[in-house]
């Protein structure tokens, strides 16, 4: 364990931050694993539905820095086509 007063609120920070980050990003995950369960169901309106709410979700996650926003470009695009192929 860090002995200075400086190390000892650098790993306070860290635990707070590392918690903070893990909460966002199981928030994101589990938003995107539930679109991808309704794409599964061939139910085109829920799957609408959810596409908008989960584009939200990326969307906040690039503005917390939890992914890069090429990362939810690539995510966006691939959830997209799959909604699109449903058609």
């Amino acid at each position: 364990m860090a002995n200075h007063f400086s190390a000892l609120k650098r790993a306070r920070q860290t635990e707070k931050r590392t918690t903070h980050n893990r909460s966002n990003t199981s928030t994101l995950r589990t938003q995107i694993r539930g679109l991808r369960e309704t794409l599964a169901g061939k139910d085109k309106a829920a799957a609408a539905a959810k596409f908008r709410e989960t584009v939200a979700v990326i969307d906040k996650a690039i503005q917390k820095g939890v992914i890069h926003k090429n990362t939810a470009a690539r995510y966006k695009s691939r959830l997209s086509a799959r909604l699109q192929k449903m058609a």
